[in-house]
């Protein structure tokens, strides 16, 4: 059996406020070490919030910074930390989910493809344009972005090329989190795999968010899930389960593909 235990750190994020952010991700990232977690899954944009205005300002480079940070800590703690932060890349910023391997080697790098314009993100961030698809000890892993949930092309992507978990950062409002629950399940029956997210909570700038951080099996159960308080919740997970799903309902062994493509 391929083990793997995750934690998920529900932040209540200080807009704009990265040394206030940081310290409660130690907090977390301590508390997942702790644990014996393999991972820590934390939020959308956890160190800043939804604060564009200042996003070149609030932005590092890739290695610099608080990446360099989470480097480190992720070494400290031999722990696999996730989690989107603000990303300079020249001129421009994007939101970008980036995976640190437990001897703090960054493995991975997901720059949000579906910008969401509710949150102005169009008008601040650069748009990415390739998803992110990595081979990792317990199995391929995803990596999507809060409002990339409405897309399912891009989970089904994944899972045709092999992923057994799909993590998920977000800052999902309180206001659609039914959307949120449902769609985080969807994802996983109909993919038959793991789906992890951690979302934030409570109010940020003039925003409620909704939390209800969770992690779904192939089959749709829901393996564990928070409330709408601040905190890390831990679950082991069974990667084998997953080809037991696809091998009872060969799903992608029925696909159309010659129809609607690969």
């Amino acid at each position: 059996m391929v083990k793997l235990m995750i934690s998920l750190g529900q932040m209540n994020i200080a807009l704009g406020d990265p040394r206030k952010n940081m310290a409660t991700a130690e907090e977390y990232i301590a508390e997942a070490a702790l644990r014996k977690s393999h991972l820590l899954l934390l939020p959308e944009l956890w160190s800043t919030g939804y604060a564009l205005e200042r996003a070149r300002e609030l932005a590092n480079p890739l290695n610099v910074g608080i990446f360099a940070q989470i480097a480190t800590l992720a070494t400290q703690n031999k722990l696999s930390i996730v989690g989107s932060l603000l990303e300079k890349r020249g001129l421009e910023v994007a939101n970008s989910g980036t995976f640190f391997a437990p001897n703090g080697k960054l493995l991975g790098v997901y720059r949000k493809m579906h910008l969401f314009r509710l949150m102005e993100e169009d008008r601040f961030l650069q748009a990415g344009s390739a998803p992110l698809l990595m081979d990792l000890p317990w199995g391929g892993t995803g990596m999507a972005i809060c409002y990339d949930l409405r897309f399912p092309e891009l989970f089904r992507r994944y899972a045709v090329q092999g992923a057994k978990l799909i993590v998920i950062p977000a800052e999902w409002p309180i206001e659609r989190i039914d959307h949120w629950r449902t769609l985080l399940i969807a994802r996983a029956i109909e993919n038959q795999c793991y789906i992890a997210a951690t979302n934030a909570v409570g109010q940020i700038g003039d925003k409620v968010f909704g939390g209800h951080s969770m992690i779904v099996d192939p089959w749709g159960k829901v393996v564990v899930e928070f409330g709408e308080t601040p905190g890390v919740v831990t679950a082991e997970i069974d990667l084998d389960y997953v080809d037991v799903v696809r091998n009872r309902i060969p799903v992608f062994e029925d696909r159309r593909s010659d129809i609607f493509g690969a």
